[in-house]
């Protein structure tokens, strides 16, 4: 029996969950809501692969490979122009999330983050 899959610690929802290129019907790629956030701390924010993992309470080895995943993804939404959804994902949403959540509100050591566990299929 496989162990169950840790729930990612995820700062809010994006802002835009959809991206479309002009023109053209292909197929939707989408990314979860762990792929967007790592894309978010690491490219976004300008943290480590370290820090990221820290930050979503998952294992180094864990955000690289989210991280590695994001990436293709995403290039593919830019090299053949396929819309981009994001949605998903086995995540936990912070309770104190704001714009500059990325900047320390989730890396409190100090205190007790309370996070409400989502389950999105």
């Amino acid at each position: 029996m496989p162990r169950p899959r840790k729930h990612r610690r995820v700062c809010s929802h994006p802002r835009c969950t959809s991206f479309k290129p002009c023109g053209g019907d292909k197929p939707v790629i989408r990314i979860t809501l762990d792929e967007y956030e790592v894309i978010r701390l690491i490219d976004f924010e300008g943290l480590t692969q370290e820090q990221c993992a820290e930050q979503m309470d998952v294992a180094r080895t864990t955000a690289q490979a989210i991280y590695a995943r994001a990436r293709k993804a995403l290039a593919q939404c830019i090299v053949e122009g396929h819309p981009l959804q994001i949605s998903g994902g086995d995540v936990r949403i912070c309770e104190y999330h704001n714009p500059s959540c990325g900047k320390g509100c989730c890396r409190r050591k100090n205190s007790q983050i309370e996070t409400e566990r989502i389950n999105i299929e």
